[in-house]
């Protein structure tokens, strides 16, 4: 089953009974595991790998519910629960409708072995979450402020999410902090409560990198300000990314505008400055630049990395050798 398919059912009050959350990005498997156990007056008993059972966990779905709710288990591992086991599991679940099952696999091995239990035959479905794209991205911080009751600007969301480098989670936490403000929430309201993930923007880094200056300062700071090598690496391939969409709406329509390459609107300095850049690239470049950024971002999350510190500036060194 598709994420999407998976959001129609939700919205119409239709999800699944049995679903398997799986994938690459780990907010996406708890932002959904905790839509799905959204059931009023549920029994809900949460198992993580280490106190799993198969025993705890068919007890709690065989049992009534004192309230007459639905049992809900939710089974989170970074390991693979045996087939045999979910095999049985679901043989519950399809018996009861009332219960719901939802396995959140943190783990990495997406063989089809790891959700051939979850099939219509079973009555299960399992769910791949990737990283949402930029506009789905900002839509779920508008959701999440609306639950917390905050008047989110939409322009505000974006400009959240890239204070916290695209990351969902810390993007959500900051919510709270905002939660306190009274009235609409912009982007002046972002800047001066909401902590950024270093003291230097990524996107100083992002620019002296394609301006070819000397960027070797910044990424020490950023670095020893506790930044992540990976994530710096990603906020170059997704700015990149974003300069190749814009690049390729110039050269087919004659303009770029951000609500048509992203799906939202950027503000207008942001828009002629991502505009202004696209074009000073050859499409040559942006496949090698992003062709090395994905194999060096493959390297450092494959076992036996080595130094990702050494690696990162070898990277950047390269991607100013291609401007």
């Amino acid at each position: 089953m598709k994420r999407q398919e998976l959001d129609a059912l939700l919205s119409r009050n239709e999800a699944p009974h049995a679903v398997m959350l799986y994938g690459e990005s780990h907010f996406m498997i708890e932002y959904y595991t905790k839509r799905l156990a959204d059931i009023e007056d549920a029994n809900l008993l949460n198992i993580y790998f280490d106190e799993y059972s198969l025993a705890a966990a068919k007890a709690h779905l065989s049992q009534g519910s004192l309230f007459g709710g639905a049992n809900v288990l939710i089974v989170k591992t970074e390991k693979k629960v045996p087939r045999n086991d979910l095999l049985a599991i679901l043989e519950i679940v399809k018996k009861n409708p009332d219960n719901r099952f939802i396995y959140a696999y943190y783990g990495s091995d997406f063989k089809k072995s790891a959700t051939s239990a979850f099939t219509a035959k079973t009555g299960g479905s399992a769910v791949r979450l990737f990283r949402p794209f930029p506009n789905e991205a900002r839509q779920i911080i508008l959701g999440e402020a609306r639950a917390l009751g905050i008047d989110l600007d939409p322009y505000a969301a974006a400009h959240l999410l890239e204070s916290q480098n695209g990351d969902m989670a810390l993007s959500v936490n900051e919510l709270q902090k905002l939660a306190l403000l009274p009235g609409r929430i912009g982007i002046k309201e972002i800047d001066e409560l909401v902590y950024g993930v270093a003291e230097v923007k990524v996107d100083q880094l992002i620019d002296a990198l394609l301006q070819k200056k000397d960027f070797r300062p910044l990424l020490q700071r950023l670095l020893e300000s506790g930044e992540d090598e990976i994530r710096l690496l990603v906020a170059l391939a997704n700015h990149i990314s974003q300069l190749f969409l814009f690049y390729a709406s110039i050269r087919l329509t004659g303009r770029a505008d951000s609500a048509d390459v992203l799906g939202y609107k950027l503000p207008p300095k942001i828009e002629q400055a991502r505009s202004q850049q696209s074009i000073r690239l050859q499409q040559d470049q942006y496949l090698k630049l992003l062709t090395l950024l994905g194999r060096s971002e493959l390297k450092m999350k494959s076992a036996g990395a080595g130094d990702k510190n050494a690696l990162l500036l070898a990277t950047f060194l390269q991607v100013q050798s291609i401007l």
